[in-house]
């Protein structure tokens, strides 16, 4: 006899399903490309003061035949005042340390490589930001991750734009401060003690509040993107494999809110390990992977 499994399970296992099996199947080769059409791409946005960049290294080189970092930082400091680059760093979590000259960030080589050229830093121990310019969050709570009164809330108020460059599909992790300002059932928060050093060598205990999932999920990023693509909000173009995707925080947003208010669970599915796991009936499992074909 299976446990019973709600409608609400049902559906982002079956987001996850789908998602997974796009991605198992996902082949995307990116071949010399023009960098004056890029060129051209990256300028129509240029009346936006602020970029908040996701970047994919390796398929900008593979399209542009040059330093990728270079080619890259020199594009975006040609139309934009400020550059804001992730410098994430999750290890907080467990090792309580954060150092904001210091602590390289987990998550691609160019947010590795932007930390030396970056003039500011966020003070979040978890999901700070490296800024290039004269972008600042003074008036912020660096300390509560996604809340309204938090680094990634002003984001959304000045209305910066979000940049995808050679990324598999929409990157942004404007969407953890959306699922707070939506107040979705699937988000908790939770705390992390620690120390956060400065570049002088100063350092002070902190807490860091930062989101929490109730169950293993993952951003659904091929069905937000679709689903912007195809009302308007996400501007996409394919160069020669490389992927360069644009919306601006504040369409981000506006664009999303119907289909979260129809489905609160829009923006997530559950990961690949929930997907598998026991505790989904053999049954159910049967179902979605021969969805996934």
């Amino acid at each position: 006899m299976y446990r019973r499994v709600t409608s609400t399970k049902l559906r982002v296992y079956a987001n996850a399903a789908l998602h997974y099996g796009l991605e198992r199947n996902w082949d995307r080769t990116v071949t010399p490309a023009s960098a004056d059409r890029f060129e051209r791409i990256v300028s129509d946005f240029a009346d936006y003061e602020t970029v908040f960049v996701h970047a994919g290294l390796s398929d900008v080189k593979q399209a542009f035949q040059c330093d990728p970092y270079d080619f890259l930082l020199r594009v975006l400091d040609e139309n934009f005042e400020n550059i804001l680059v992730p410098g994430f760093t999750p290890a907080f979590r467990d090792s309580a340390v954060y150092h904001k000259e210091h602590s390289r960030p987990a998550f691609g080589a160019f947010s590795r490589l932007f930390l030396d050229d970056a003039e500011y830093r966020t003070d979040d121990a978890i999901h700070s930001i490296l800024v290039k310019g004269d972008y600042r969050f003074d008036d912020c709570d660096h300390h509560d991750s996604f809340s309204e009164a938090g680094c990634w809330a002003s984001l959304d108020r000045d209305d910066v734009l979000i940049l995808n460059v050679g990324t598999d599909w929409i990157v942004s992790t404007q969407h953890h401060f959306l699922e707070r300002h939506f107040d979705v059932p699937y988000v908790s928060s939770a705390t992390h003690d620690g120390v956060l050093f400065d570049g002088s060598g100063d350092h002070e205990q902190i807490t860091q509040v930062n989101y929490e999932y109730t169950m293993p999920m993952k951003r659904n990023s091929l069905a937000i993107q679709t689903y912007l693509a195809e009302t308007g909000a996400l501007t996409k173009h394919d160069l020669q494999g490389l992927n360069v995707m644009a919306i601006s925080a504040r369409d981000l947003r506006e664009g999303l809110a119907p289909a979260v208010d129809r489905d609160p669970y829009f923006m997530v599915a559950c990961s690949t390990e929930t997907l598998r796991a026991d505790s989904l009936p053999s049954a159910c499992k049967k179902s979605l992977y021969n969805i996934m074909g």
